[in-house]
C-alpha cells in the first residue's frame, strides 16, 4: 500500500500571508492539527501546528512586552518535511518517527501539495480485514507472483496473523512465500507451516 492510496486529498492550505486568526479558526472549524503553508503556486513552503499556536502563547506570556505576530509567516515551521505519493505506507511511518511530526504534506516532483497523510491514516492500516489480506495473498501473491494455484495450499488469516499450511513445492518458495506475505499491510506475523517437496537451499 502507498501513500496515495490513504492520503487526504481534500487538504486546506494556508498562505504565509494568511492571518494568524484566520487559520487559528480554520484549523479549530475544520478539526484539524496542522495546516500545509503554501505559496501562490501551490507549493509547499512551510506547515503550521497546534504546537505552534501553543509555543506563541507561551512567549507572549512570558514576554514583558509580546512580539506582534499576524501571520502565519511569522510562526510557520519552514523546514517542512514531505513525502511522495508513490511512496510506501512504511516510509511514511518510518519518516515520522524520524523527523517527531504527525503529519506528512504529500507534494508532487515540484513540491506542489497533493494531500497530507497523518499518523491517524498509517494506524488504519493495522485494521486491515483479515479476509482483504488473505484474498491478497491467494490472489496477488500465490497466483501472480508465485504462480501457485491457491488450492494447493491452506491459507488463513486471524487478528493480522497468516498461517500457511501444507506442502509447497521448494524450501525457496516456502522461504519466499513467507517473506511476502510479511511485507503485506496488516500482517502482524507470518507462522508458516508448511513442508516442501523439494530441498533447493543449497542449490
Amino acid at each position: 500500500m502507498r501513500v496515495v492510496d490513504l492520503m487526504t486529498t481534500d487538504v486546506i492550505t494556508v498562505l504565509p500571508e494568511t492571518a494568524i486568526k484566520d487559520a487559528a479558526r480554520l484549523m479549530f472549524r475544520n478539526r484539524v492539527s496542522g495546516l500545509p503553508v503554501c505559496d501562490g503556486a501551490g507549493i509547499v513552503v512551510g506547515i503550521i501546528t497546534e504546537a505552534d499556536f501553543l509555543r506563541l502563547e507561551v512567549a507572549r506570556e512570558e514576554a514583558d512586552i509580546p512580539t506582534p505576530v499576524e501571520t502565519v509567516g511569522q510562526v510557520m515551521n519552514p523546514n517542512v518535511v514531505t513525502i511522495g505519493s508513490d511512496q510506501r505506507i512504511g516510509d511514511a511511518a518510518r519518516t515520522m518517527v524520524v523527523h517527531d511530526v504527525n503529519r506528512l504534506p504529500v507534494v508532487d516532483d515540484g513540491g506542489r501539495v497533493l494531500g497530507i497523510i497523518s499518523r491517524l491514516d498509517v494506524v488504519a492500516v493495522f485494521t486491515r480485514p483479515d479476509d482483504i489480506i488473505e484474498d491478497e495473498i491467494r490472489e496477488d501473491v500465490l497466483r501472480r507472483v508465485l504462480f501457485i494455484d491457491p488450492d494447493d495450499i491452506t491459507v488463513s488469516v486471524a487478528n493480522g496473523v497468516v498461517r500457511f499450511q501444507g506442502q509447497i513445492g521448494t524450501r525457496n518458495e516456502s522461504s519466499l512465500l513467507e517473506e511476502l506475505a510479511r511485507r503485506l499491510d496488516g500482517v502482524i506475523r507470518v507462522d508458516n507451516q508448511l513442508g516442501w517437496r523439494f530441498d533447493d537451499s543449497s542449490a
